[in-house]
């Protein structure tokens, strides 16, 4: 299975994509698209569309994980980081690509093994899950190799609920 996770946000997008089979993980490409500071919220949310498109064109994911959207403390940016997610969402839906959705904590556990693990152990478990010699930079883009982790581990476990086929 080939998944894109994606760090949802308007000044950087970070974005991973993965191979999974069994267990093992093969991380095919990830990066960040990154808007400048100053310039209009539409012509921002132009660029991550684009960008993300391209990632999608490029790459062709089976599933998209995006982070649910978080409103803890700044309600300022809370709104330009939802009109970034409703963007890229639109992207996935126009290409037919499934959509999952991960809360922080899910990710965490996922990831960590630990709901409340700080940010930088989970990006430290990133670069060990993938065996890459360090942590991809900037940290969206090692939070977005964490939701396709996640979303393989969580798809995983859901298949192996179904019942059998005889």
């Amino acid at each position: 299975m080939r998944v894109l996770g994606i760090d949802p946000g308007y000044a950087i997008v970070g974005w991973g994509v993965l191979d999974h089979q069994g267990n093992r993980f093969t991380p095919v490409g990830y990066g960040a698209v990154t808007t400048q500071a100053g310039e209009p919220l539409e012509q921002r949310l132009a660029q991550v569309y684009d960008g993300v498109c391209q990632v999608m064109d490029t790459y062709k994911p089976e599933a998209l994980s995006i982070e649910k959207l978080f409103y803890q403390h700044n309600q300022t940016t809370v709104i330009g980081v939802a009109e970034a997610r409703g963007v890229i969402l639109l992207a996935a839906a126009q290409r037919g690509i499934p959509i999952a959705e991960y809360t922080p904590m899910q990710v965490k556990q996922s990831v960590s093994g630990y709901g409340m693990a700080q940010k930088k152990q989970v990006q430290e478990m990133v670069r060990i899950l993938l065996h890459l010699d360090k942590v991809p930079k900037p940290d969206d883009t090692a939070d977005a190799l964490a939701m396709a982790i996640t979303h393989c581990h969580c798809s995983r476990s859901a298949l192996s609920r179904l019942p059998l086929r005889r």
